[in-house]
């Protein structure tokens, strides 16, 4: 597979360069206007980007992360959710490599039949790292509404992992 991959990439470079020269495009001017192009883009995500990493990271150390944990546990548990994950469904919004974490934890811990995981895995894969992604994508709007789409997006995420729960059970 590695192979496939080693040869595709390249080809599709080399045809899109050939393509770029067979319509007399300017290819190396092209480029440097498309990263030209870059750097307003960065200055415009970037506040984004690092208010989310530096939120997440307070809300972490702060023990706020801890406490919530505490107080949603017994809250999952009662409607078919294993508070073993419950730091998992805690993380996946805030941060994707932290989840990746705990996920592994889980499948470690547990093993990778148990229910426990099985719900850990569709968790993990029933959303994207939200605050990150609506950070992304709000930067370059004008009008933003995010508050509105971020607390959708959480409902949403949490009824995802509700129903995938009560299908890992029954499965």
């Amino acid at each position: 597979m590695n192979a496939i991959f080693s040869t595709v990439i390249p080809c599709i470079f080399l045809f899109s360069f050939l393509y770029a020269l067979r319509k007399k495009v300017k290819v190396y001017e092209a480029f440097t206007d498309g990263a030209k192009g870059a750097i307003p883009l960065i200055m415009t995500v970037f506040p984004y980007i690092a208010s989310v990493m530096i939120l997440s990271e307070l809300f972490s150390v702060s023990g706020l992360e801890e406490w919530t944990l505490t107080a949603l546990r017994p809250l999952f548990s009662k409607i078919g959710v294993p508070e073993e994950i419950t730091p998992l469904i805690l993380m996946k919004p805030i941060s994707g490599n932290g989840s990746i974490a705990i996920l592994s934890d889980i499948l470690t811990t547990y093993g990778a039949d148990s229910y426990i995981s099985r719900c850990a895995c569709v968790t993990y894969g029933s959303a994207e790292t939200m605050l990150y992604m609506g950070a992304v994508y709000f930067s370059g709007l004008k009008r933003k509404s995010l508050p509105l789409a971020l607390a959708i997006s959480l409902v949403c995420f949490f009824l995802s992992v509700i129903f995938g729960c009560f299908l890992c059970k029954i499965m």
